[in-house]
């Protein structure tokens, strides 16, 4: 009966410290469109067009163009970035590609998605996706791993007819992130998340000269910091490692003094 009573009070405590933590790390719902959403696009990393997550983003083009949006991505997530692109009427065969790069400007690869297409002559449109890989907290300085920070995008024709060039085109994209979580989480985390200006923040901080202006993803806490629902899962194995030594030995010593044994020895 004691033994009954510890684990039912030692599951009890279990659920009610992972019944918050779980529902912390639930994924939160998606922003919808709003009218602040950006109708025009970048023509290049520093003119980029900011974009936040669940928003969608319009820009008018020509064929030839290169449209850059930017975005930011934190800790635990994996982005995944859709465009689509609307073409004229009478066009020939068109290859568009979209890229995705890192606040360092390396390409980054995607896990899967149709990151190039081939639109068929007279086809009313093309749909391209790229699903990146979990942003990491830390990484090597000689890997490419993702970090936090901003992300640009890039959408371009790579392959058309000469005729074609310079046919107007619309676009939309739209950037959408699930939450891993701890299931990705590593070690370490960076000092500043990988932004426009933040090192020039950083220098300002220390000499006291003016502060610059910064994009709005560099804005002070933006980062989610050190914790982490693997936080939850390493205090559930400790808390069932315990029970597991407290019911070893419920099992392994005994009912006390053996009855051979005479009550004067």
């Amino acid at each position: 009966m004691r033994i009954t009573r510890v684990l039912g009070a030692a599951l009890l405590a279990l659920g009610l410290a992972a019944g918050p933590a779980a529902a912390d790390s639930s994924p939160s719902p998606s922003a919808s469109a709003g009218d602040d959403a950006p109708t025009q696009a970048g023509t290049s990393f520093r003119t980029a067009a900011e974009i936040e997550q669940g928003e969608r983003a319009t820009a008018s083009g020509s064929t030839g163009d290169y449209l850059y949006w930017s975005f930011p991505a934190d800790t635990g997530q994996r982005p995944t970035v859709k465009a689509t692109v609307k073409l004229p009427a009478g066009h020939g065969a068109e290859t568009w590609q979209l890229d995705v790069y890192d606040g360092l400007r390396r390409r980054q690869a995607c896990q899967y998605g149709a990151q190039s297409r081939t639109a068929a002559p007279d086809a009313g449109s093309v749909e391209l996706a790229c699903v990146l890989r979990t942003v990491r907290g830390w990484s090597e300085p000689w890997a490419n791993d993702p970090l936090p920070g901003t992300y640009y995008v890039r959408l371009t024709v790579v392959d058309l007819a000469d005729s074609d060039l310079g046919q107007p085109v619309g676009a939309e994209v739209r950037v959408d992130s699930k939450d891993i979580g701890g299931a990705a989480a590593v070690d370490g985390s960076l000092g500043k998340p990988l932004v426009p200006g933040i090192a020039v923040k950083s220098a300002k901080e220390t000499d006291g000269s003016k502060e610059a202006v910064l994009s709005s993803f560099g804005r002070d806490g933006w980062s989610s910091g050190w914790w982490s629902d693997r936080w939850v899962w390493t205090g559930i194995g400790g808390v069932l490692a315990a029970l597991a030594g407290i019911g070893g030995y419920a099992l392994t010593r005994g009912s006390g003094r053996p009855s051979r044994v005479p009550p004067g020895a």
